[in-house]
């Protein structure tokens, strides 16, 4: 059995063009807000710090989801930060050199009673799934938290596998 769990792995180098077709440009890496650095990598595994919202430096929401941040724009808001932590591996790597997703962990800020937590994360996961295809299937946690830094909805942290 292969390392990647007997799941094929992307095709390395091919990233960028795919990020292209779907109408995506990864954006600056974020500078870290704290005493850390946005990736670090270790043997063929990179692990990203948590990654925010944010746009051009700025919260694309702020808030809990289930109170002032609808489901549907906490899941818009994973899928930035997932674009966040790409861009935070390509700062550290280079994107193309990634051969598969191995985890996704999610973090949402969420009002009393919410429990939606899965498929607000899901907006990370799907577009993992658009960029890389089955390489881009990983294992997962999502999970409901009182605060996150910048008052922002959602963080989230990924962990690569490099080809």
């Amino acid at each position: 059995m292969s390392s990647t769990g007997g799941q094929e792995r992307g095709d390395s180098g091919n990233v960028t063009a795919r990020l292209a077709e779907l109408g995506l440009t990864l954006p600056a890496a974020s500078k870290p807000l704290a005493a850390y650095v946005p990736a670090v990598r270790t043997g063929n595994l990179v692990y990203t710090s948590g990654q925010l919202p944010l746009v051009d430096g700025n919260p694309t929401h702020i808030g809990k989801v289930g109170a002032g941040v609808t489901p549907e724009q906490g899941k818009q808001a994973a899928r930035t930060c997932a674009l966040n932590a790409l861009a935070a591996i390509d700062a550290l790597v280079g994107v193309d050199a990634v051969a598969r997703v191995v985890k996704v962990v999610g973090f949402v800020a969420s009002a009393a009673g919410f429990n939606g937590q899965p498929a607000v994360v899901n907006g990370a996961s799907e577009l993992l799934g658009e960029v890389f295809g089955d390489a881009g299937k990983h294992a997962r946690s999502a999970v409901g938290v009182s605060e996150l830094p910048l008052d922002a909805p959602v963080e989230v942290e990924l962990i690569v596998e490099l080809a």
